[in-house]
């Protein structure tokens, strides 16, 4: 008997794209799964949208919490020996579970499985795709806030279930970067598994929780106060780097966004940090600047 996967879906307000990601896992050429839709909260017709699966999901209703907590809820009522998420509004191709339990057992003490994704807009269209993700000892590249080292967990990362509860599962008092800190925490004691080929469709909308720069300076800054926690010399060598990294981007984000004032203090934060970022300044006429 194949290992069951439990495939866990926050969802909040997402009706309209709900449908297409269910059906994504019920197509699923692996097929010893089950669905579990934790909904947090929705005020739109999302409930009834869920009711025609029946008996093919398990809807659990909490009230607005936030998705580290709908995403905990998932996983402890869950079944399955691995543990799957997928964002209400992603979508899987249909080899995607089949290809990462492959690599789980070809290479069984992995930590994670994660894959490449491919961007698409409000009504499907492809905008883009991400293929940068790597495979190894990953936690020195994610605390650097390396973009190619881990790719869109959220929807992306395939891992066991004991492992998701040795690390302690997702922070609550984070949401937007809560699955980058999750990831860290497996890397720390785990090798990390990746496959290149695009196997998710990250929707890009308005909606986004990526899209809320304030929220992720805020959870990014608790994740690094927990991992510099540990005074080790390999974290505390590249403590400046990583402050350093978070600000450079964290400026390029609210440049980006209009918010000049808020650029200008975290581009001195960045410098302070990590004076030769003033290379990356001075690039900005021909590069346009990174962002979170």
């Amino acid at each position: 008997m194949k290992p069951l996967v439990s495939v866990i879906i926050p969802n909040y307000n997402y009706e309209k794209y709900i449908t297409r990601t269910i059906d994504s896992v019920l197509e699923q050429t692996y097929k010893h799964i089950e669905i579990i839709v934790v909904d947090d909260g929705s005020k739109d017709n999302s409930l009834k949208v869920l009711e025609k699966y029946g008996h093919k999901i398990t809807v659990l209703e909490q009230a607005n919490q936030g998705v580290s907590l709908a995403r905990n809820t998932g996983v402890a009522v869950s079944s399955g020996e691995y543990v799957a998420f997928l964002d209400a509004d992603d979508i899987w191709l249909p080899a995607k579970l089949e290809a990462q339990m492959q690599k789980f057992f070809d290479n069984p003490d992995f930590g994670l499985v994660h894959c490449s994704m491919t961007y698409i807009d409000r009504n499907d269209e492809i905008s883009g795709e991400n293929r940068n993700g790597k495979e190894g000892r990953l936690a020195s590249d994610i605390l650097r806030l390396d973009g190619g080292a881990i790719v869109g967990a959220g929807s992306t990362c395939l891992i066991p279930k004991r492992i998701f509860d040795e690390v302690g599962g997702f922070d609550l008092d984070q949401t937007t970067a809560a699955d980058w800190d999750f990831c860290y925490r497996v890397a720390k004691k785990y090798e990390i598994g990746f496959i290149c080929e695009p196997l998710v469709l990250y929707r890009i909308h308005d909606s986004n929780m990526h899209s809320n720069i304030g929220a992720m300076e805020h959870d990014v800054k608790i994740g690094f106060l927990k991992a510099f926690a540990d005074h080790s010399p390999a974290v505390q060598g590249i403590r400046r780097e990583c402050y350093g990294n978070l600000h450079y981007m964290l400026a390029g984000s609210y440049f980006r966004s209009g918010n000049y004032p808020a650029f200008f203090v975290n581009a001195i934060k960045s410098l302070w940090y990590k004076p030769r970022n003033v290379r990356k300044y001075l690039a900005v006429p021909r590069e346009k600047p990174e962002s979170l």
